[in-house]
């Protein structure tokens, strides 16, 4: 692999976009406001086909504007890949504003070999709606730098040479495409999260509505996934969901109601319990009251919920918000 060096790496922001005349200003103008040499530095912006001023307004912030109706998201970020000068990726949602030293706290990653992708989850907004607020229990990484098995494409940084080596993400899925890069790109480094490349997600799912298309949008994404990068050991709780809920516990609450017997019955209500259970245990350290927590439990059995009806034939957009 060619060693970067610091006078001369140059990062190549990449925004997919379709019709994000809402957030696409407050995207850029963070861009602007970088604390980074303009030298090193150039936005593209690959557009969908947008029906509104999207366009115009990547335009008028001098970034560069490519244009394909025909790809997906994942179509749209390899678009944007291969007409990038620079040695950096760094691919960023057009809902996402960056902190002025995003590519500061990034850039010490640039250099070290054993790092081959970087970035960090991003955060919700100081004014999200308490549905933002419970999931981010789960989604928050520790405040200081950590591995991880994978990074949402929102805020995900990787060298142009191994992400063009790896042919980049698979165009084949519609979402659930940065969980299968990062796991291919996982068998050549690390992949380092670290919340000082701080980017806020405004377009977060603020509803519970919202937040239930989402996953089953995702949900049926993760099962195509599967079958391109085979299984993982950190998917299996999520690949598991439809069989125990889905299969299994309807199976076992059939039989309590059949045999009438109050100790099956008893087992059968802690198996339902037990996997929101653990995940309120996982979280236990976060800072959050008993009411964000009895939040965070309906919303992951919603997740439960939807995740188990993603094994049905939906046909998915290739867009979600």
């Amino acid at each position: 692999m060619t060693n970067l060096q610091h006078t001369s790496s140059k990062v190549s922001v990449i925004i997919p976009t379709f019709n994000e005349e809402k957030y696409l200003p407050l995207c850029l103008e963070s861009i602007s406001n970088l604390s980074w040499p303009e030298d090193r530095l150039e936005v593209i912006v690959v557009d969908n086909g947008s029906q509104d001023k999207t366009c115009e307004i990547a335009a008028a912030f001098n970034a560069r504007v490519l244009t394909d109706k025909t790809k997906n998201v994942s179509g749209l970020r390899n678009l944007g890949a291969k007409y990038a000068s620079g040695q950096i990726l760094a691919f960023l949602d057009a809902d996402c504003i960056v902190s002025p030293d995003w590519l500061m706290a990034a850039e010490k990653y640039f250099y070290d070999e054993k790092i081959v992708a970087w970035g960090s989850p991003p955060q919700i907004d100081s004014d999200a709606t308490w549905v933002q607020k419970a999931w981010y229990l789960i989604r928050e990484k520790s405040s200081l730098p950590e591995t991880v098995p994978w990074l949402e494409s929102m805020n995900f940084f990787v060298r142009k040479e191994k992400f063009t080596h790896l042919n980049g993400f698979d165009e084949s899925l519609v979402t659930c495409e940065d969980v299968d890069f990062s796991y291919r790109i996982s068998s050549h480094g690390l992949i380092m999260a670290d919340q000082a490349i701080s980017a806020v997600h405004l377009g977060e799912a603020d509803t519970v509505l919202a937040f239930a298309k989402k996953e089953l949008w995702r949900g049926v994404g993760n099962f195509h996934g599967l079958f391109r990068h085979g299984i993982h050991l950190k998917e299996l709780p999520s690949l598991g969901i439809p069989l125990y809920f889905g299969l299994f516990l309807p199976l076992l609450f059939a039989l309590v109601a059949i045999s009438m017997n109050a100790t099956l019955g008893m087992a059968g209500l802690l198996a339902f319990l037990v996997p929101g259970g653990w995940v309120l245990f996982k979280v236990r350290n976060k800072k959050a009251g008993f009411l964000r927590k009895a939040q965070l439990f309906f919303l992951v059995y919603l997740y439960f919920f939807v995740r188990t009806l993603a094994v049905l034939p939906f046909k998915i957009s290739r867009w979600q918000k």
